[in-house]
């Protein structure tokens, strides 16, 4: 196994969070702002990678992605989620439904046309993240599936054609029913035959979440994410946010600290990215996990996440 060129990246999920009880406003970024601040390029003086969120809801664009090359230094990441229409069908065909008018919404034949994947959407989201693959900033690609995915012929199936159809990229692929973790003999022979990681994730644990042992299956690359354990609000809550209110103890990250140390031993990279965004608590345990790693922070924090981290 490969150990000098061993790569840790430790990150947060998304880096623009502006409204809701959950900002990021006063507590990472000042407030009020100095003229012509820049949040993404605040946020890499102190992180070398991030994951972006953003491209779930709509593809990227080129424009959009270069201009973030152009704002970070050298040797900055970026891991993008896919765009939602190719790993969460039924949402996207919601969003679709509700935005035609009447007689289109109730034509499956225009419904079908609109939601089903095809080469032309495949060739857009390359296109979007271009930019980052020329620029050397790509990261990983995340194939982000609900927790309503079950393990299944036509499901294993889906996977296979995404990656097949994204095989140049690093492809990191998250499952959270447990009927994945059942059968993880044909799971990991999936995912190993394309070289794409398994995403290691913690979140609260209910009775069909998914099992793991936060173990490598593939060489090239480890993703691992931290959603949060705030078990009361993860499936009713007042608002989206509210899921992502949960601040990991020092004691509840050594397990993930330790599997970091044992992991890059075994892979050629690893990302770890802190999900648990409400009012920049990621940002606090991001900081906490690298210090663990042994590898403390260039910059100083501001002063209100550093008192969430001494909490």
């Amino acid at each position: 196994m490969r150990t000098e060129n061993s790569d840790v990246r430790v990150g947060t999920s998304g880096w623009s969070y502006p409204s809701g009880k959950g900002t990021w406003n006063g507590v990472f970024y000042p407030k009020p702002r100095p003229k012509g601040f820049d949040e993404l390029a605040f946020y890499a003086r102190h992180f070398d990678t991030v994951e972006v969120n953003s491209t779930f809801y709509g593809q990227p664009r080129a424009e959009v992605t270069r201009r973030w090359a152009e704002r970070t230094p050298p040797g900055f990441e970026f891991s993008v989620k896919l765009f939602q229409k190719f790993t969460h069908p039924r949402m996207y065909t919601d969003r679709v439904v509700k935005s035609l008018p009447g007689d289109a919404a109730g034509s499956p034949e225009i419904v079908s046309a609109l939601v089903d994947v095809n080469d032309a959407d495949l060739d857009e989201f390359r296109r979007g993240v271009e930019p980052l693959a020329e620029s050397g900033k790509l990261g990983a690609l995340l194939a982000q599936f609900p927790p309503s995915f079950k393990d299944a012929p036509a499901s294993r199936e889906a996977i296979a054609r995404l990656l097949r159809a994204f095989r140049e990229y690093n492809v990191a692929v998250e499952l959270r029913h447990s009927s994945w973790s059942d059968a993880i003999g044909d799971t990991l022979a999936l995912l190993n035959s394309f070289k794409a990681a398994w995403v290691q994730i913690d979140e609260p644990k209910f009775r069909f979440s998914i099992r793991q042992n936060y173990l490598p299956n593939v060489e090239g690359f480890y993703y691992m994410r931290l959603h949060g354990r705030n078990a009361a609000q993860w499936w009713k809550h007042a608002q989206s946010e509210d899921r992502y209110d949960y601040l990991y103890s020092p004691e509840e990250l050594e397990p993930f600290v330790e599997t970091a140390k044992a992991v890059k031993q075994l892979v050629k990279k690893m990302y770890l990215y802190t999900n648990n965004h409400f009012s920049a608590k990621s940002i606090a345990n991001a900081a906490m996990i690298r210090e663990q790693l042994g590898e403390p922070m260039h910059v100083a924090l501001p002063s209100a996440v550093a008192a969430q981290r001494n909490a």
